[in-house]
C-alpha cells in the first residue's frame, strides 16, 4: 500500500494545529536528554513555526550544561542547510519559508546533537518532515550527530513510508516523555 505523503502531511498538520489550539502543551526536559549533554557539545535547535513543538526547554538545558547552541540557516533548496552559532539573545533574520535564523555570517558549527522538528514519526523513529529534505541531507552530512525529534504525541502515526535516504531518529521527546527504539 502506498501512502500519499502530501495527504499525510496535511492530516498531521491539521491534527497538530487542533491539538495545540485545545491546550498548548509544554515539553519537559527528560533525564535521558540531559545525561547526554556535556560542556562544549554543539546542540542545534530551531525556532518553531505555527504549531511546531517548541524545543526551547531542551535548548535551555543544553546551555545550562555548557553546550554551544546553533540554529539552522537556509538559503535555497539546492544548498545544504548549515548550522550557525547562536547566542540566545542574539537577533535573528527572516529566512525562506518563514524561518527565523542567524545572520549568514555567523560561525558554522558541526552538530553533536540535532534537535529536529517534524510533522510525523512512528515507533521505528522514522520521521516525516516538510518535504524539502533539509534535515535528511543534514543527517547524511553529520551521520555521527545524535538525532532527537521534537514533537507532540499526536504526531505519532502507525507507520511511515521510508525512502532509501531516510535516517531514523535516535530518540523523540514529546509532552508525554522520551521515546527510543
Amino acid at each position: 500500500m502506498t501512502i500519499d505523503k502530501a495527504a499525510l502531511r496535511a492530516h498531521v498538520r491539521a491534527t497538530r494545529d487542533a491539538f495545540v489550539a485545545a491546550k498548548p502543551p509544554v515539553i519537559t526536559v527528560p533525564p535521558e536528554f540531559t545525561v547526554r549533554l556535556s560542556h562544549g557539545l554543539t546542540v542545534t535547535s530551531y525556532v518553531p513555526m505555527g504549531s511546531e513543538t517548541d524545543p526551547s526547554p531542551l535548548a535551555r538545558a543544553a546551555v545550562e550544561a555548557g553546550c554551544v547552541l546553533a540554529l539552522p540557516h537556509v538559503t535555497v533548496r539546492s544548498e545544504p542547510m548549515r548550522f550557525l552559532a547562536w547566542e540566545t539573545e542574539a537577533a535573528l533574520e527572516a529566512g525562506p519559508f518563514g524561518l527565523s535564523q542567524p545572520a549568514a555570517d555567523a560561525i558554522e558549527l558541526r552538530p553533536d546533537i540535532i534537535l529536529t522538528p517534524m510533522l510525523a514519526f512512528d515507533a521505528k523513529l522514522d520521521r516525516l518532515g516538510q518535504g524539502a529534505g533539509y534535515y535528511d541531507r543534514a543527517f547524511d552530512r553529520f551521520p555521527d550527530a545524535w538525532r532527537v525529534g521534537v514533537a507532540w504525541s499526536c504526531q505519532q502515526v502507525e507507520d511511515l513510508p521510508v525512502e532509501p535516504w531516510d535516517m531514523p531518529l535516535h530518540a523523540v521527546v514529546t509532552e508525554l516523555g522520551w521515546i527510543t527504539r
